[in-house]
């Protein structure tokens, strides 16, 4: 994929192009490199493929905004059969465009390969949202949604069981209207589904009284789903063949579910790490001490070294999301934070002011003479000193 050029470059619009800026600009490239105006051009026909997936993404919000946060490998058009992370099929607007330019007569849309031809079903979007930690470990899911189906009193046929069903007069059968147009490029053929029988090509004396006719009825359709251990918020899970049926015998459409992760309480997270603010008393930040703190896998106990500034980070290692289809796990950072204490009684005011002189050796009380100061040794730095202060703090606090 990396060798992929980028969507925005092949179709020469800004990064902020709007949806009617990146029409525009497809409609003029389709003209220009559509195989029927470059006859045997491989490298037109290779132009014209690139422009057409450049188009499908970037007309596509969630496309777009997946391309945009992570390139190429974030609207993979390759994935796997089964569930897997892929882009959608079926949900962009091109053909519509280019039926719209040439008439249908390019060889592009129906017109080539005929109404009547098999063609795979319109693809289905399931959002669906997930816990934070369901994201990280997986789960297993029920989707629900709604899909057509064969109708099951005419069994797909439309007419009322029963009932005689004609050849179509007005497309002989075929389910197809043809008509003569004249564009910029001369004259072309335009194939459109027929009118009176709506593409079947045969029309019936009583149409079913449960489809009205169209053979197909949507029905709620429930399946259970393997959501893997790592996925992340924007996500997309395709599950081939399992949307709406196909026309003419065709494949079924896909399933596209798109995955939405709910923020966590306390965590954050960036790829496979996550990231904790642990709060701390002042004591506990110049003392130490053991507390315990929250992770994926429950609560975990973790020591404060002494002296330990705001703002330091420490790692867990392992302790982060799974790879997503991988091994191994992201580590947790856990950011020290120190609540620095403003409602002091007399007692720990005093505990303070001698830290402060055990440490820098001033006095910082306004009734101590500047000879007392002067006289003062600076034992900051010293071991024994520090030792002997922290014993009397913690005296102090208890």
């Amino acid at each position: 994929m990396s060798n992929k050029s980028d969507y925005y470059e092949l179709l020469g619009v800004e990064r902020n192009a709007d949806e009617a800026q990146l029409k525009s600009a497809y409609r003029k490239l389709a003209m220009k490199y559509h195989p029927d105006r470059n006859p045997d051009d491989k490298e037109a026909e290779a132009k014209f493929k690139e422009i057409n997936e450049a188009y499908e993404v970037l007309s596509d919000a969630e496309k777009r905004r997946l391309y945009d946060q992570f390139g190429h490998a974030g609207v993979n058009q390759n994935g796997g059969a089964g569930a897997g992370f892929g882009g959608f099929e079926g949900f962009g607007g091109f053909e519509d465009i280019i039926n719209e330019m040439f008439g249908g007569g390019f060889g592009f849309g129906s017109s080539s390969r005929g109404r009547n031809s098999a063609r795979k079903g319109k693809d289905i979007r399931v959002d669906l949202t997930l816990e934070f930690e369901e994201a990280a470990f997986g789960k297993k899911q029920t989707i629900e949604y709604l899909r057509t189906e064969d109708c099951d009193v005419c069994h797909g046929a439309g007419n009322e069981p029963g009932t005689d069903t004609h050849k179509c007069s007005a497309c002989n059968g075929t389910g197809e209207i043809r008509y003569s147009q004249r564009s910029l490029f001369g004259e072309s053929i335009s194939v459109k589904p027929c009118p009176t029988c709506k593409g079947k090509g045969e029309t019936f004396d009583q149409a079913c009284h449960q489809c009205k006719g169209h053979g197909i009825i949507k029905k709620r359709f429930s399946k259970e789903i393997d959501i893997p251990a790592g996925v992340f918020h924007g996500a997309q899970m395709q599950l081939r063949g399992e949307g709406d049926l196909g026309q003419n015998g065709g494949p079924r459409g896909d399933v596209i579910i798109v995955l939405r992760v709910k923020p966590h309480k306390h965590f954050t997270r960036d790829g496979n790490d996550i990231y904790y603010d642990l709060w701390i008393t002042y004591p506990q930040a110049v003392l130490g001490a053991e507390v315990m703190v929250p992770t994926l896998d429950g609560k975990a106990k973790f020591t404060i070294p002494e002296g330990t500034p705001s703002g330091k980070q420490f790692k867990l290692k392992g302790k982060g999301i799974p790879v997503l289809n991988g091994y191994g796990r992201g580590d947790q950072y856990v950011k020290i934070n120190v609540e620095i204490p403003t409602k002091l009684n007399k007692k720990q005011k005093e505990a303070l002011m001698q830290f402060d002189i055990e440490l820098t050796g001033i006095k910082t009380s306004t009734a101590d003479s500047e000879e007392d100061t002067n006289s003062k040794p600076n034992t900051k730095g010293k071991k024994g000193n520090d030792k002997k202060f922290f014993d009397k703090l913690k005296d102090n606090f208890s």
